[in-house]
């Protein structure tokens, strides 16, 4: 391992032991649950900004908190560190034959073939041969849209899948019809179970066009957002708040954000550029 490597294990036991910090004494693996999540998310967030120094920075913190876990496990007398990196080598030389193998007889697979060829040796795996489902190991807690994903590309690693994308499309609008067929009904259950199977079916269609269905919802929060403080800022400007306007003068600036944040040039800018 590098200097700096060692450094940082030595920081985080010296944190750990006594004398060391009162909060991070405290931590326990549940308790850090969270943070490890935030920092997971704010290395995404890094990497959507497209901001080099800040994903360096992130990727930092989210690896400070698997030094933490492995710490709390050295001080169980579970395992170390250096368990944690071994197990990981171990594992990605033994999945990727392709790359460490002697054998070089055989043509390099594709992406498709290696993916196939993942999974196959993830289920001889010791702690996964008691699985019973192709399904099972996507994580329960991952964010709703993703683990749809996820589902839906395990389902189709074996073949369960559509042949093409046009009746995946065409899936969409027959949930779409039923949801509105539930809300005339004005069944609330019924409602839900439909906007559900929507939801599933348009993440299935954002699989088939290669796009990640969380990062897209993802995408259209920040732009949401990004254009309603805008909308704010320009109301502050005027001197009221965005609050005390009509839905028309809303709709204006919320028009005019749209614009302005996707740079678009007015064809009338003396009359439409500002709200």
């Amino acid at each position: 391992m590098s200097d700096h490597f060692n450094t940082l294990v030595a920081l985080m036991a010296r944190l750990r032991a006594e004398g060391g910090c009162p909060w991070d004494r405290e931590q326990t693996h549940d308790s850090l649950k969270p943070f490890l999540i935030e920092e997971a998310y704010e290395v995404l967030e890094a990497i959507e900004s497209r901001d080099a120094e800040s994903l360096c920075e992130e990727l930092g913190d989210l690896l400070f908190q698997v030094l933490f876990h492995a710490e709390i496990a050295k001080e169980k007398g579970l395992f170390d560190i250096e368990a944690v990196l071994r197990t990981i080598t171990e594992k990605m030389t033994r999945r990727h034959p392709h790359v460490f193998s002697d054998n070089k007889n055989h043509p390099s697979p594709d992406s498709q073939e290696v993916l196939g060829r993942w999974e196959e040796m993830k289920k001889k795996e010791t702690r996964n041969r008691h699985r019973k489902s192709a399904l099972e190991g996507v994580p329960k807690t991952l964010p709703s849209l993703l683990r749809a994903h996820q589902i839906q590309s395990r389902a189709a690693r074996i073949g369960f899948d559509w042949p093409s994308i046009g009746p995946v499309f065409e899936k969409v609008e027959e949930e779409l019809q039923e949801l509105q067929e539930a809300v005339t009904s004005e069944e609330k259950e019924r409602i839900e179970w439909e906007l559900g199977d929507l939801l599933f079916s348009i993440v299935n269609y954002a699989r088939f066009l290669e796009i990640n269905s969380e990062d897209a919802m993802r995408g259209t929060i920040q732009r949401f957002s990004h254009r309603f403080q805008m909308m704010e800022e320009k109301a502050a400007e005027k001197g009221t708040r965005l609050a005390s306007l009509s839905l028309d003068e809303m709709q204006s600036f919320w028009e005019w954000s749209k614009r302005k944040s996707d740079g678009k040039q007015c064809i009338m800018p003396h009359k439409e550029e500002t709200p």
